[in-house]
């Protein structure tokens, strides 16, 4: 009788990590799970943010729990800017040297009317070129500009290239969730593992 073959799962180690960040402006805990299912636990103090993170959640289905209390008596900015960096730097963690995954990833997601374009790398070279043209500035709550923020925090700690182009919409909520969603379908796309590329490193140089 034959065996059963050994998942491609089963044979690699959890993609897991937990990070805190303390600052004079914010206290932040994220925890990751690379391989998880779309579960989240979030609480930002900015509901509408926690909209978004869960957006990476359930469609890149990374299992996601971040904990954050900033200044918010001042404006989102922090709150926002360090949640990128510490999901960022668990990011780096949880990832560890990339051997085996298919280090790109791209998305297309449409919402209505909108529709916005994501393009990763998972290079080691932290890079973001956003384009972005919300309608308004605000949604609800939350300032567009952080979404830049966010994702420049978020680049400069992981260590990836990311591409963002929100490509049509007229309605600022909407063009935000494309961009959040196409974000988890990249991610959900660049980390997955290439099982013709088991155990090795995505890259001619041999390390990313």
């Amino acid at each position: 009788m034959s065996k059963s073959p050994v998942s491609l799962a089963a044979s690699t180690p959890e993609r897991r990590a937990e990070v805190t960040r303390n600052t004079a402006e914010t206290r932040i805990t994220v925890r990751v799970n690379l391989d998880g299912t779309g579960q989240a636990t979030l609480a930002t103090g900015i509901g509408f943010f926690d909209h978004m993170l869960d957006q990476i959640a359930r469609h890149g289905l990374i299992d996601l729990d971040i904990q954050a209390e900033g200044d918010l008596h001042i404006d989102g900015h922090h709150t926002v800017e360090d949640v990128g960096i510490t999901l960022g730097q668990a990011f780096a963690k949880a990832v560890g040297d990339k051997r085996g995954i298919r280090r790109y990833g791209h998305a297309y997601v449409p919402l209505d009317e909108a529709l916005s374009r994501v393009v990763v790398d998972f290079s080691g070279r932290p890079g973001l070129a956003l384009s972005a043209p919300f309608t308004s500035s605000m949604i609800g709550g939350f300032d567009t500009q952080l979404v830049s923020e966010f994702f420049h925090g978020f680049v400069n700690h992981a260590g990836v290239t990311l591409h963002i182009d929100n490509l049509k919409g007229d309605n600022a909520h909407h063009q935000c969730e494309t961009i959040f969603k196409a974000f988890a379908r990249a991610l959900r796309a660049a980390l997955e593992h290439d099982p013709r590329a088991v155990g090795m490193i995505p890259s001619t140089k041999g390390s990313l």
